[in-house]
C-alpha cells in the first residue's frame, strides 16, 4: 500500500549540490516547506536516507505511449524511418482503445520504478486511427496521476495537409484536454506547409509546439531555420520544442554554434531521442558508420535548452528500452564521449532540470515551495548516477511513496546462505 501521510520528515539526505552534506527536508501537502505546520508536526512520517542522494523526479520529455510494446507484430528488415512509419500503420489497423491503454499502462509501470514523476507523451492522430489513441492516453492520464504528471501532445504522424480528415482530429482533441500540438513536417506533402499550419494553430489554441524534426543525417533541405523563424514572427518564442534534429550532426561546428545562438535567441528547445536516432540512422554506412546524435553539449553552451528521451520502447523505431531515463543519459554520454563529472552533470540535468524548463514546469525543484517527487539514489555522487546507470531505490509523488527497489543481496560461500 502506498504511504499517504500528508506530512513527512526527511532525515540525512544527500543533495546534488552539496554532496558531502547530509541535509533534513520537510513536506507539507505535497510540497517541501521550510517549516511544517503545528498540525503536520504531530502526525508526520519520519524517512532516514541514511546519507542517500536525493534527486527532484526524472523528467521523460518525449515518448510515445500509444505505439509502444509492438515489436512483436512487426516484421522489421531495413531499419530504416520510412519502414517504421509503415510497419506502425499497419499494426495500427488492429490497435484498440484497450488495447492501447494496456500497453501504455506497461511503459508507465516501468518508468515510475526507473524514478520518472513527469511525462509529456506524443499520441499520433489520422483518419485510421480516429481519437482511439487519445482516449486511451487519457484515461492513463487519470489513472497514473498518483504517480506520473502526464501532459499529452496530439500530432499527424503520417502527414496533415496530405491526409484528410487530420486537422479536424487534432483540433477535436485540443479541444478535449491534449495540452501540447505536435508535428511530424518530413512526412507530409508539404513539409514547410505543415509546419506554418501548425504555428497558426497554436496561436489560435494558446499551445506549445513539439516538432519531430529534420531526422536523417543529410545537411540539404534542412527545416530548422524555418521552425526558428517562425517561433519569432508567430511569437511563440519558449513554447516550442524539436525532437531529434539529427541533421545537425552533419554539420561543421561554426554552423551549429551559429544555429543554437539562433535557437537559444528564439526560444526553440531541442530533444535528443539517442536510443532511436542511432538505431535508425547511418544504416547506409558499413565503416566509419557516424553517430548521428544531435550535439547537445554545444547547443547547451550556446544557451538552448535541451532534453534527453526515450522516444519509443519495444517497436519499429526503437526496439530496446526500459524507460531508464538513466540509462539514455549514459548512452548518450557514451557515444557522445562525455565523460567529466561536470559533462555528466548536464547530461543528468537534461533528464531533470532542464528537462523541467523544457516543459515549462513550475515548483519543481528540491526547495521549499517545490512539489516533494523525489527520487532517492545510492550513489557517491549526481554524477555516478549516470556514469554507472544507478536504479533509483525509492521514488516520491507529491510526498507519496509511489515505488520502493529491495536491496540487493549476494551470497557468497562463506554466508552459507547458497540454496542447494
Amino acid at each position: 500500500m502506498r504511504d499517504t501521510a500528508q506530512a513527512l520528515k526527511i532525515f540525512n539526505a544527500r543533495l546534488p549540490t552539496s554532496a558531502d552534506q547530509r541535509l533534513n527536508l520537510l513536506v507539507e501537502n505535497g510540497f517541501f516547506v521550510a517549516k511544517l505546520s503545528s498540525d503536520a508536526e504531530k502526525s508526520a512520517a519520519t524517512l532516514d536516507l541514511q546519507g542517500k542522494l536525493l534527486l527532484p523526479g526524472l523528467i521523460e520529455t518525449h515518448i510515445h505511449l500509444d505505439k509502444a510494446c509492438i515489436l512483436s507484430r512487426c516484421d522489421l528488415h531495413a531499419g530504416t524511418v520510412h519502414e517504421a512509419v509503415e510497419q506502425t500503420r499497419q499494426a495500427k489497423l488492429a490497435f484498440t482503445e484497450q488495447d492501447i491503454y494496456q500497453r501504455g499502462a506497461s511503459v508507465l509501470d516501468k518508468a515510475i520504478v526507473q524514478g520518472t514523476t513527469h511525462m509529456r507523451t506524443h499520441v499520433e492522430l489520422d483518419p485510421q486511427i480516429g481519437l482511439q489513441g487519445f482516449n486511451a492516453v487519457r484515461r492513463l492520464q487519470k489513472d497514473y496521476a498518483w504517480a506520473i504528471t502526464l501532459e499529452i501532445c496530439v500530432f499527424p504522424q503520417e502527414g496533415m495537409l496530405n491526409n484528410p480528415g487530420t486537422e479536424a482530429l487534432l483540433r477535436q482533441a485540443l479541444e478535449q484536454g491534449a495540452e501540447v500540438l505536435g508535428g511530424c513536417p518530413y512526412t507530409d506533402s508539404s513539409p514547410l506547409g505543415q509546419i506554418e499550419r501548425l504555428f497558426e494553430m497554436a496561436v489560435e489554441y494558446d499551445c506549445c509546439l513539439d516538432f519531430h524534426l529534420d531526422f536523417d543525417l543529410s545537411p540539404e533541405e534542412m527545416t530548422l531555420p524555418k521552425v526558428i523563424e517562425y517561433t519569432q514572427q508567430f511569437g511563440r518564442q519558449g513554447r516550442v520544442t524539436v525532437g531529434h534534429v539529427t541533421k545537425l550532426s552533419a554539420l561543421p561546428r561554426e554552423q551549429v554554434v551559429a544555429l543554437g545562438k539562433q535557437m537559444a535567441a528564439a526560444g526553440v528547445s531541442i530533444t535528443s531521442l539517442p536510443a532511436t536516432d542511432l538505431f535508425l540512422t547511418g544504416r547506409e554506412h558499413f565503416h566509419n558508420r557516424p553517430r548521428g546524435l544531435a550535439p547537445l553539449a554545444c547547443l547547451d553552451v550556446c544557451g538552448v535548452t535541451c532534453s534527453l528521451s526515450s522516444n519509443n520502447i519495444a517497436n519499429p523505431f526503437t526496439p530496446y528500452g526500459d524507460a531508464s531515463l538513466v540509462r539514455q543519459a549514459n548512452l548518450f554520454a557514451n557515444v557522445s564521449q562525455l565523460a567529466t563529472e561536470a559533462e555528466l552533470l548536464r547530461c543528468l540535468a537534461w533528464i531533470s532540470t532542464e528537462s523541467a524548463r523544457l516543459l515549462r514546469l513550475e515548483n519543481y525543484g528540491l526547495t521549499p515551495g517545490c512539489r516533494a517527487d523525489f527520487v532517492v539514489f545510492n550513489a557517491v555522487n549526481a554524477a555516478a548516477v549516470v556514469a554507472e546507470i544507478t536504479p533509483p531505490l525509492m521514488g516520491f509523488k507529491a510526498g507519496k511513496k509511489t515505488f520502493e527497489r529491495p536491496d540487493v543481496k549476494i551470497f557468497t560461500e562463506e554466508s552459507g546462505n547458497n540454496a542447494a
